[in-house]
């Protein structure tokens, strides 16, 4: 992954943001930004973007911000057309960057699922995986979360435009607990918590109301999932209740880390 930028070129450089499978929720986090849009505006010029304007300019682009998975015939030439118009494109929540929750089908008969929920599956066109949007063309920054973060988006936007590196932290959501003293769940009443294989970016929400972490940031950038599955076991759960905690919105990037082995790297860059 190229995480280093030149600086845009001269004059406003343009915006383009793009949905492919997913909820919208990663887009709705952008026009969340509300007082910083003004900013962003006068800074850029957002030329297209669906869910806030229906006034869409053709590229190319110098930004382009993607939402969603691979998940047809036609978004796989979709993402190699906005590529191909894109100076420099970043992924934006789980289903981009891992699949998402619809990459579930990847571990099933996606055929069956067809037959069962369509009336006419013939008239439907679907790839038998769901899959990131890295798997396809090359992708310059990946910005996990289901949704993101605000933060975070903001801080990759204002990079590309001052030229520079993003600087998301790789930590685990266990530093985040840490940072903001809350007790750990897991230690404390033995409750399964995804947080020591997890990206940071949510804030550590999920613990600091007591529940465990399950993972809707992605594999943090150094992973020990190995080292966790005995742990989540002695919390009570058998083989089963772990493929499910772990085969949710970031189903084939936590797969993959589990067949790698430990001390991988990921979130932010490869997953």
């Amino acid at each position: 992954m190229n995480t280093t930028s030149a600086p845009p070129p001269p004059g406003r450089p343009r915006l383009g943001v793009f949905k492919f499978a997913s909820c919208d929720g990663c887009q709705l986090t952008l026009l969340d930004c509300e007082d910083e849009l003004l900013g962003l505006s006068a800074e850029l010029e957002v030329a297209h973007f669906a869910e806030a304007s229906s006034d869409a300019a053709p590229g190319p682009y110098d930004l382009v911000l993607v939402e969603g998975s691979v998940s047809t015939p036609e978004h796989v030439d979709r993402i190699r057309r906005i590529r191909s118009e894109a100076r420099h494109l970043v992924t934006i929540g789980a289903c981009a960057t891992a699949g998402g929750v619809q990459a579930l089908r990847n571990h099933a008969d996606a055929g069956e699922y067809l037959s069962v929920v369509y009336a006419r599956p013939e008239y439907i066109a679907s790839l038998a995986t769901s899959t990131p949007v890295s798997a396809h063309v090359p992708v310059d920054f990946e910005l996990r979360g289901c949704p993101i973060d605000r933060g975070q988006l903001l801080e990759v936007i204002t990079a590309f435009l001052a030229g520079r590196k993003p600087d998301i932290p790789n930590h685990s959501v266990c530093f985040a607990c840490k940072r903001r003293g809350t007790v750990c769940v897991t230690v404390a009443h033995g409750t399964p918590c995804l947080g020591p294989v997890t990206h940071a970016g949510c804030g550590a929400l999920c613990p600091a109301y007591g529940r465990g972490c399950y993972g809707c940031f992605g594999p943090a950038g150094t992973t020990n999932l190995p080292a966790l599955l005995p742990l989540l076991r002695r919390d009570g759960m058998d083989e089963e209740d772990v493929g499910r905690f772990l085969h949710t919105f970031n189903v084939t990037a936590f797969t993959a880390v589990e067949e790698r082995g430990p001390g991988v790297t990921g979130a932010g860059g490869e997953g």
